[in-house]
């Protein structure tokens, strides 16, 4: 059994819902899972002294555009995955490989729409990019679907579906509520795009009637992408409806505060998940995750361990992954960070707080160091890690 002990961690945030924190402390690493906060190991094969840094869970981007491997044809970059690894993102969900040079969205096929998702799981999810965990094969779901449809992509692994392209002149056909019980049965998730068009274009305005009549798993990017639904209709979609809402860094920032607002009005925290949605119009965003936390924490009165638990645990639960959370049996998907030179915080919480962007020393994917010393995407942390 191979174990790695951290000591001399000033704040560990657990990124459970409650936004859990245990000070001064430890972490012990067992075969790639934790096995103990704040215990001890007598002989561990490997030593990290945080140097009085900050540990908290790898970020959790919910929203992405993964189109073939490593190589987004939105934006014609390369490597982006590698760059969202060294901006503490460990895992990663697709919203639809809807980026394809040539996908004709006003054509949509049930049997493309399966082969796409299926050529994803097959290709890109099927390894790890840069190592971090790609949850690639999220079916864009369009008229015609069969239960064979399901059954395929569930046969491959797919874990995700998405309504954006569907033809909401179909609705009251009773198909969407189909598909999600279809989708629920072989235990997919699904997420729904809301607000107006996207750069890839939707059939019609995703409002609070349309929202309803599916009632996703998961609202995506609630607050816009980049155009939100009206703020009515946010309050209207976090009351009555039970699912996840979701934030990305395309957002529309006035309503997220009303998105938040309401989820705290509400006591319900735990409901808001976070993605970048990207690559796409808004570009590759390696800190996106990052931003995200400093905004909700800054800006939206957000108490900065549970905006680190909308960025990890709250995102993973939404999206039925075992990540995200520290805690005994758990992935050791961890991140090593803290106040950059110049910033007034003294640990990664008052970096969120006061909405500084903190340096990453160190990412590990399943107990081991992926990234240790220096990231390449954010400025080094005033304190040393040593190892």
């Amino acid at each position: 059994m191979s174990t790695t002990l951290i000591t001399d961690i000033d704040v560990l945030v657990t990124g459970d819902a409650e936004g859990t924190v245990h000070r001064d402390t430890t972490l012990v690493i067992a075969d790639g899972v934790v096995a103990g906060i704040g215990a001890d190991c007598p002989a561990p094969d490997r030593v990290i002294s945080a140097g009085g840094l900050s540990v908290i869970p790898g970020l959790v981007d919910g929203h992405v555009h993964p189109t073939f491997g490593e190589w987004t044809p939105a934006q014609n970059a390369s490597g982006w995955v590698r760059n969202y690894l060294h901006g503490g993102t460990t895992t990663m969900v697709s919203a639809g490989e809807l980026h394809v040079p040539g996908l004709p969205f006003d054509e949509l096929s049930p049997e493309l729409v399966t082969g796409l998702a299926i050529t994803s799981l097959r290709t890109t999810g099927r390894v790890r990019p840069s190592g971090v965990k790609a949850h690639c094969g999220t079916v864009l779901l369009t008229p015609d679907m069969t239960e064979g449809h399901f059954d395929r992509l569930a046969e491959y692994g797919a874990g995700h579906a998405k309504f954006i392209f569907y033809d909401w002149d179909r609705l009251s056909s009773g198909e969407p509520p189909r598909y999600v019980r279809w989708a629920h049965e072989r235990g997919m998730t699904v997420k729904m795009h809301s607000g107006g068009v996207s750069r890839s274009g939707s059939s019609r305005v995703a409002g609070y009637d349309l929202v309803a009549a599916v009632s996703p798993d998961v609202v995506a990017h609630i607050s816009g992408g980049p155009i939100p639904m009206p703020d009515d209709e946010i309050r209207r979609t976090i009351d009555e409806l039970p699912g996840h809402v979701e934030v990305c860094s395309s957002m529309n920032y006035r309503a997220t505060a009303v998105t938040v607002d309401r989820l705290t009005e509400r006591g319900e925290l735990h409901r808001l998940t976070l993605g970048t949605d990207t690559p796409g119009g808004t570009g590759v965003i390696p800190r996106g995750m990052l931003r995200n936390v400093c905004y909700l924490a800054s800006m939206c009165g957000m108490d900065p361990a549970v905006a680190v638990a909308a960025a990890t645990g709250n995102t993973a639960r939404a999206h039925q992954l075992d990540v995200g959370v520290l805690a005994e049996g758990r992935p050791a998907d961890l991140l090593v960070l803290g106040p950059v030179t110049g910033s007034r915080a003294e640990n990664v919480l008052d970096c969120f707080a006061l909405g500084d962007l903190p340096g990453i020393a160190a990412v590990f994917v399943d107990g081991e160091p992926l990234v240790l010393g220096r990231s390449e995407q954010t400025p080094p942390p005033s304190r040393r890690l040593t190892a």
